[in-house]
Order: C-alpha cells, then structure tokens, then sequence
C-alpha cells in the first residue's frame, strides 16, 4: 500500500459526525493525538466487539486515521476493497516471514502510519501480553501511543507516548501506571499487563 493510498486524517464531515454521537451516547473524548506521523497505537482493555465501534467513534473524532494489519487472503475477495477502505493492510503471515519484521518493514516504506494493535490478541482475559507490538515500535524506531476505552466512565482517548528504551519491565510500569483503574466493558475479561517473554 502507497502512501497515496493512506490519507493524513478523517474527513471533517466524519469527524463532526462522531463527535456528535459520542456525545448524544454520553461519552467523552480524553487527549490528544501524537503528533507524529507514524507510531504504534495499543488499545487496552480489549474485552468486548463493542470497542470497535466506540473506538472507531472516539479516535474518528480525534482526527486519527487508524490502520490495522490482516491476512492478505482477507483481501483476495469481493470485500478486499472495503476492507482497505476501513483501514486494513494486507500482510502476508506465512511460515516464511517474521511478522514483526514484516511490519516493520511497513513502516520503513510508509511516511504515514498508525497501527492500531491489541496487546492482548483476545477478548477473553490473557495472563499476559503480546510483546509484539513493542518490538514493531523498537525495530521502526516510532512510538508507542497508550489509547483506551473506560466504560464506567465513558471516556475513551489517548494517554501517554513512549519510545521502547530497551528496558521491557521498566516501559510497562508506564503502562500499569496509565491503564491503573480503566475499566473495559466486561471489566472481569481484561488481561494482565505482564510480558510473556520474561515470565513475568
């Protein structure tokens, strides 16, 4: 995908539309969006379909054009276009390639970028985190931007940016610290914000 293909941010008609239901819907948009051109944005908590819709709403109204990375099959078919249109890049995960080098790789080619990624890759609740995304914005060299959605209080946005300093248990304390008291919508589903790779 070429950078014509991505552009800078929603449409203003887009923007004024969500932030129109968001507030007939009670919520309230937190934050601001990085000013930087590409970085990795991570949604916590993760525990129900219903933060797609609301997070499209919220970050839509933030003026962030979110993209997000699929299986290339997923854009083989009839709704390939759609799904493009929606944000989807198609990536090829076979066997023969690194996923994570495959991304980075991505953002190398682009001048544009704003990967939304789920550091738990479940709905249901996780013993830990998927470090993934970590090494995408450490190998891209971009920053990792901390986005959430908190149902009790109906508030959703961005929080704090980092840049991976190499020191994994030190930049998820940054997490812990920020996400502390967000509550998902099946708040008994969100996983614990723990890395996998040093057993933690």
């Amino acid at each position: 995908m070429s950078e014509k293909k991505i552009k800078a941010a929603p449409h203003k008609f887009a923007r004024k539309s969500a932030i129109i239901i968001l507030q007939l819907l009670g919520w309230e948009v937190v934050g601001s969006a990085p000013s930087e051109p590409k970085y990795v944005m991570i949604g916590y908590p993760h525990t129900s379909n219903w933060d797609v819709f609301y997070g499209l709403l919220i970050f839509t109204a933030l003026g962030v054009r979110l993209q997000w990375v699929g299986k290339h099959t997923l854009f083989s078919g009839p709704f390939g276009r759609l799904i493009r249109k929606l944000g989807g890049i198609p990536v090829n995960r076979s066997r023969s390639q690194n996923f994570v080098q495959t991304v980075i790789d991505l953002f190398d080619k682009m001048e544009r970028l704003v990967l939304v990624l789920s550091p738990e890759a479940t709905r249901n609740k996780s013993n830990f985190w998927r470090s993934g995304f970590y090494h995408i914005a450490s190998g891209a060299h971009v920053p990792v931007a901390l986005a959430f959605l908190d149902y009790k209080n109906k508030t959703g946005g961005f929080g704090p940016k980092f840049y991976p300093s190499g020191d994994m248990d030190k930049d998820i304390q940054i997490c812990r610290d920020f996400f502390k008291g967000i509550s998902g919508k099946k708040a008994q589903n969100a996983g614990l914000i723990e890395w996998k790779d040093t057993g933690k």
